[in-house]
């Protein structure tokens, strides 16, 4: 067909001029995506199959044309025992200069200190392949200020992918410093004397920093010596089905996302002894901005998603949907503002939580900065949660500080600071299994005294920074507007406390509250103002006289 033929040298003529500067599939795409338009009209009358044949053809034929570059090539060991960094920086210089290419590690186990990763380059790492992380400092020295054992600084259009595995040995690597720096030899300037642990010296596993076209899949990360990676100022970065298993020691969050544009996080497995995704805003003027996070499954010795608490610049426009997770200390949903940060335009939905020491917390603070930020207009939809009585993440080597003091199981907390007020918070469709089992013989804390539960403004935020609570379901402070509906709080033991305390509220509206039907008085109103209540909601509901009462005997 005469057709078809002028198609295919339209093609090959389009990819002889665009295919030499380009380095993965994804770009391949989005250049096809420009040039289709101008040859669809010669194709319009041309039957579906062959349009789909044509498609074929060019992806086949850029997939063939990628430059590949073996480590082994250049020199790389997978003995285990052989120290690579040299061959592999060299296999990553050569497809750099080339303009673009693929860096395969195929089966065996490399070891390596610190690796820089730039433009164009994609790090494919083949099943059985093993890159393994040096256990001697010496071998990670700073680049641009970041230590790590994959690390890019300024480069675009780097992706690291693949079956293979990408292993640390943080805690030997930390061990290592840790030793070193008590008998002098390599003294570590940020050593932490009140964790007994090394700082500046551990570095991360990956770190990329003012970075531009990200791509991470399929990999699994393990066992790092700090935070598992980090993405700090970057901005366009796809992370799929990508595998975290880092409990090896302190400080090991999966996921750190510090002040990025356009990120995508899916269908993710975290299993981290710190927070398992988290959002930062380490310094003034690091914005997060248009991050989806979805269809992940979370266990952690600390949040599974989080924001902050580094939060000194902005969380705008996130949305996290599809969410498990499983034996977590902390909160399987903390949203954090204490160092000035502006969080606004947050949807969270479909959440599940089993094993979870709290549901969901939203903290307002003051910890940091010349004045308050704010949070606002959020939105948490569908989720179901379980509530242990002890704590979840026992199996952990590495755990999070245990509480101090006794007391009994902590609420949900919705709170702001007075002054300054959490605006526009719409909960719906949440169900929590609570343990119940308080006692006043615990760290009893009466409704009478409301006015004396901790601020905390300057705080580190987590859900046990208020002490003990006088709820069991939510505890709300310090909001102006907020929606609860469809609401269903399960006791498994008897809880003296009310489900709900509301104090300095503004435009409260309760709808379809369910909460067990044998207790009442379990919504306490204190210094609330325009609120709407169904008729059930009303029955539950107490305000205090002059602030000091206690519940009747029932």
């Amino acid at each position: 067909m005469p057709q078809r033929r002028e198609v295919a040298k339209f093609i090959e003529r389009k990819r002889l001029k665009k295919t030499l500067y380009l380095c993965n599939i994804e770009r391949i795409n989005k250049k096809l995506s420009v040039f289709v338009p101008l040859w669809h009209e010669k194709i319009k009358n041309m039957k579906n199959k062959i349009i789909i044949t044509l498609f074929i053809f060019c992806i086949s034929l850029t997939v063939s044309a990628q430059k590949i570059f073996d480590i082994k090539k250049y020199g790389a060991v997978g003995d285990g025992k052989t120290l690579n960094t040299k061959a592999i920086q060299k296999a990553i210089d050569a497809a750099n200069k080339s303009k673009g290419g693929r860096v395969i590690f195929s089966k065996g186990t490399f070891l390596s200190g610190s690796i820089v990763l730039k433009n164009k380059v994609e790090l494919f790492f083949e099943d059985g392949a093993i890159l393994l992380g040096s256990t001697n400092p010496d071998d990670y020295p700073k680049f641009e200020g970041i230590r790590a054992l994959i690390l890019a600084y300024e480069s675009k259009n780097i992706a690291v992918n693949g079956k293979g595995i990408i292993n640390g040995q943080g805690r030997e690597l930390a061990l290592a410093i840790d030793s070193l720096h008590h008998s002098g030899i390599r003294i570590d300037p940020k050593y932490n004397y009140r964790r007994m642990r090394p700082e500046d010296g551990r570095g991360k596993l990956i770190s990329f920093v003012k970075c531009d076209s990200i791509t991470m899949k399929h990999i699994t990360l393990k066992n790092s010596p700090g935070w598992v990676q980090c993405f700090r100022e970057c901005k366009n970065i796809v992370i799929d089905f990508m595998k975290v298993e880092s409990r090896a020691y302190w400080n090991n969050d999966g996921i750190d996302v510090d002040g990025c544009e356009n990120v995508r996080i899916t269908n993710c497995n975290v299993n981290a002894a710190d927070d398992g995704i988290c959002l930062k805003s380490e310094e003034p003027g690091l914005h997060n901005n248009n991050i989806y996070i979805g269809n992940c499954t979370i266990r952690s010795s600390a949040n599974a998603v989080k924001f902050g608490t580094g939060s000194y610049g902005s969380f705008k426009n996130v949305t996290i949907e599809n969410i498990k997770v499983f034996d977590t200390f902390r909160s399987a949903i903390a949203i954090e503002s204490v160092d000035g940060a502006e969080i606004e335009n947050i949807k969270v939905s479909d959440i599940t939580a089993v094993n979870t020491g709290n549901a969901i917390l939203i903290r307002l603070g003051h910890r940091n900065g010349d004045k308050a930020g704010y949070i606002k207009n959020v939105s948490v939809k569908n989720v179901k949660a379980q509530i242990p009585f002890g704590r979840p993440d026992i199996d952990y080597d590495m755990r999070g500080p245990e509480v101090d003091y006794f007391h009994n199981p902590f609420p949900s907390s919705i709170a702001g600071i007075p002054g300054h007020l959490i605006e526009n918070v719409t909960l719906e469709n949440i169900e929590i299994v609570y343990p119940g089992r308080a006692s006043k013989g615990m760290a009893y804390h009466p409704l009478s005294r409301l006015k004396d539960v901790n601020e905390n403004i300057k705080g580190y935020p987590e859900f046990t920074m208020f002490g003990e609570l006088p709820s069991w379901g939510f505890y709300v402070r310090h909001v102006n507007g907020i929606e609860m509906k469809n609401i269903k709080l399960v006791l498994d033991k008897e809880d003296f406390r009310p489900a709900f305390v509301f104090d300095d509220v503004k435009n409260l509206s309760m709808n379809a509250i369910d909460i067990p039907s044998d207790k009442i008085n379990q919504i306490i109103f204190k210094d609330v103002s325009s609120s709407n209540l169904d008729s059930e909601s009303l029955k539950r509901k107490i305000e205090p006289e002059q602030n000091k009462f206690e519940l009747p005997a029932h």
